[in-house]
């Protein structure tokens, strides 16, 4: 059996087994990216729900395992080479599982950066700027009486799920008629934006065809089923 005893995030999310991946995380739009990854896999693994709520990503034995005090993160006793690895950053995560599986992501070296391109296409403008929109929109900042923030937030969503309207055009997935990791990095942040954000109509989402195909295919899977609702709520 493996030993993490070494990693201060057990003490405070004891690990059931230690031999299997240990997934820290929420249902987020980022988080349910691994989740959604490891059922699709199907490799074992142990979920540990962190309440974000309530701070616990600022907790010392979290900040051990990821410094930027950020979900979702793991710890995989069986890493590189048989050592344990932690990683966080749920694009890093997604090509390492992919990688460690063999799975949702091309052999073929330029069909697997051209995937790799549409994670941190998600990674660096569609989480961030859908995230903002949400803030301004759902939470706290919709109270703001400026709504100059918002607008921009919501201008700028739009041109981007645009670009991916329009990827999207001929195409069953992202890759074409290969599901990857890059689907996989953008169906809980579109599902949130028109769902729980409740801002699809600041994008204009009903004037698109492509992208809510796309989703509802995505959501058809029973792995993304299963993974946008795990970890499960103590």
């Amino acid at each position: 059996m493996a030993d993490l005893s070494a990693f201060p995030v057990t003490s405070r999310w004891p690990a059931k087994n230690q031999d299997i991946l240990q997934l820290y995380s929420a249902q987020t739009p980022n988080g349910v990216k691994v989740s959604i990854m490891l059922e699709e896999t199907g490799l074992p693994y142990e979920p540990h729900f962190i309440n974000i709520g309530q701070d616990e990503t600022w907790g010392a034995e979290y900040l051990s395992l990821n410094p930027n005090g950020k979900i979702p993160a793991i710890l995989d006793p069986d890493g590189p080479d048989g050592r344990p690895l932690a990683l966080f950053e749920s694009g890093a995560i997604l090509i390492y599982l992919a990688e460690k599986t063999g799975k949702f992501l091309p052999a073929d070296s330029g069909r697997r950066y051209e995937t790799i391109q549409w994670v941190m296409w998600q990674m660096g403008g569609m989480g961030p700027m859908f995230g903002q929109l949400g803030f301004f929109h759902k939470f706290a900042g919709k109270d703001y009486e400026d709504k100059r923030p918002r607008d921009r937030y919501a201008r700028e969503s739009a041109r981007l799920i645009r670009v991916l309207e329009t990827r999207l055009d001929g195409r069953e997935w992202i890759m074409g008629d290969d599901y990857t990791i890059a689907d996989i990095a953008m169906l809980g942040w579109i599902r949130n934006l028109t769902g729980f954000y409740g801002a699809g109509e600041l994008v204009n989402y009903a004037e698109l065809q492509n992208v809510p195909a796309w989703l509802e295919r995505g959501l058809a899977r029973p792995a993304v089923d299963r993974g946008l609702n795990i970890p499960a709520r103590p």
